[in-house]
């Protein structure tokens, strides 16, 4: 199993829970007011006055064979609007409680 964390801009909240949907992701968590700036970009995401737009994450753990899949769909999701933002980042997941 993986951990698949997927950190994006707020206007994309709605596509990433389409998306877990379609591909039968039942379990995730979501944090919906998360700060920050991205390193390849690096357009800050800080909730203020000056910076206002505000990052949102997701955190799924995923059999192994769903997780290039989901990558793909983040990947073309990323592409149709390369200024609004999002990444995903893998984890091996080695034990569960």
């Amino acid at each position: 199993m993986k951990a698949v964390l997927i950190i994006y801009n707020q206007a994309h909240t709605e596509r990433i829970e389409y998306m877990l949907d379609r591909l039968e992701i039942n379990g995730y968590t979501q944090w919906p007011l998360v700060t920050g700036r991205g390193s390849e970009s690096g357009e800050p995401r800080m909730g203020t006055h000056t910076w206002p737009e505000l990052n949102s994450a997701t955190l799924t753990i995923v059999e192994d064979q769903k997780v290039n899949v989901l990558l793909e769909k983040v990947k073309k999701l990323d592409a149709v609007n390369k200024e609004v933002g999002i990444r995903a980042f893998v984890w091996e997941i080695t034990g569960t409680v």
